[in-house]
């Protein structure tokens, strides 16, 4: 139900907006670029996402088959069962979701976007075997769905690529200001649908490995910062990442190996899923990205974009923030819109200006909320989103604000 007022909102206001182009500005040409982008948008949908994604899918849903097999997923579950059964009290105990769900958040945390979504996708899958109601979303579903939309990333390295090619001096220099962004966004997640679910945080395993998570990051960041230089940063986040996905292929087909199972007819039997899946998201993919693309193309983000500038100047708060705002408003509707809108900044400001950088912390503050619960809860039938949009958009929120925080503190003169 709330997907479909968004959706018909989008293309409401997407017209309205265009409409008052025409009728007090003689923009003659703004209905034709809604038009051309309703086609775009669908074609992105099809054969830039859901077409790349079916290989993907076939790859990595092929090698979880064979840690399924291996035993790896039921291994990983054990050990992070004392604190997921604590914020996931609908998931039982050794449940495959919460292995499936460790994965996801890890490959996310490395920045491994590719390797995260298939992750993502099957514990979804997982956690829907335990939905009593399969058209309506469980807690356990809002609590990972929001999580994820988090964005919890350590190693910004996309955004870091792009700043390099614009011409930064220090393209790393916005590492740990992103960190800092999106850490807040999934605090403040995590907590939100706790207090909502009831569930209490308070708790002696929860705060040991929120403690645990916390000293960790904040060490690696520490590090990093203090010890590397840019292009160490680079390396290191290039061979971790890239060692650890391979190293866990290597260990799952091990450990199959050694409870003797055919490996190959694993990886098959696992993959014939990809192709499905892929094409079970299409219709979610091409609605959703319709309606952005209406919404984008019709000028309405500039018009918010103003009102916020001229509701912050009347209340006396420096404005010099609000013209990244255009990444931080795209970034929950379209990760390539927000990752176009940060360019632009960049472009238009410089790499190494406040605006530019702070359009980078945008985009590592969080992830797309609408594209990943269209996708998500789309892959496995889910229709009434309850109130994970709310609280994704509140996660969205908060790394916001921690970044134009944390912006001003760092490059703010």
């Amino acid at each position: 139900m709330v997907l479909n007022y968004i959706w018909t909102g989008f293309f409401l206001v997407g017209f309205i907006a265009a409409l008052g182009q025409w009728l007090f500005l003689g923009d003659v040409e703004v209905f034709k670029r809604i038009v051309d982008g309703t086609f775009e948008s669908a074609k992105v949908a099809v054969m830039d996402i859901a077409l790349p994604l079916a290989g993907v899918m076939t790859l990595w849903l092929g090698i979880m088959k064979i840690g399924e097999k291996a035993g790896a997923i039921d291994f990983i579950a054990k050990i992070i069962a004392p604190f997921f059964e604590r914020i996931f009290p609908g998931v039982p105990k050794n449940h495959p979701a919460n292995g499936h769900m460790v994965m996801n958040f890890s490959a996310n945390l490395l920045g491994l976007d590719n390797a995260a979504t298939p992750f993502g996708l099957k514990a979804m899958e997982s956690l829907q075997s335990l939905n009593p109601n399969p058209d309506q979303a469980t807690d356990a579903q809002i609590m990972f769905l929001v999580l994820h939309t988090s964005g919890l990333t350590l190693i910004p390295l996309a955004i870091m690529a792009q700043r390099a090619v614009l011409g930064a001096q220090d393209p790393s220099d916005i590492f740990i200001p992103c960190m800092i962004a999106t850490y807040v966004a999934t605090v403040v997640g995590l907590i939100a649908v706790a207090l909502r679910q009831r569930i209490n945080l308070l708790q002696p395993v929860v705060l040991g490995w929120l403690g645990g998570i916390s000293a960790f990051i904040v060490g690696l960041v520490w590090t990093m910062s203090q010890h590397m230089s840019r292009s160490e940063i680079e390396v290191f986040s290039k061979l971790s990442s890239n060692l650890l996905l391979f190293s866990i292929i290597v260990a799952f087909m091990l450990g199959a190996m050694r409870r003797r199972v055919n490996v190959y007819e694993a990886f098959i039997e696992g993959a014939k899923g990809g192709i499905q899946t892929s094409l079970t998201i299409i219709p979610y993919l091409v609605g959703m990205l319709v309606a952005i693309g209406v919404l984008r193309n019709s000028g309405v983000l500039n018009l918010v974009v103003s009102a916020f500038t001229w509701v912050f100047t009347q209340l006396g708060i420096n404005t010099d923030f609000t013209p990244a705002l255009p990444t931080a408003l795209m970034k929950p509707l379209s990760g390539s819109g927000s990752r176009a809108m940060m360019v632009d900044a960049m472009k238009t400001y410089g790499a190494d200006s406040f605006v530019g950088r702070l359009a980078c912390i945008f985009q590592g503050s969080a992830d797309t909320t609408f594209y990943i619960v269209a996708l998500y809860f789309g892959s496995v039938g889910i229709r009434k989103t309850r109130y994970s949009i709310p609280m994704g958009l509140l996660a969205d929120l908060a790394g916001v604000v921690a970044a134009v925080f944390v912006a001003y503190l760092f490059f703010h003169a």
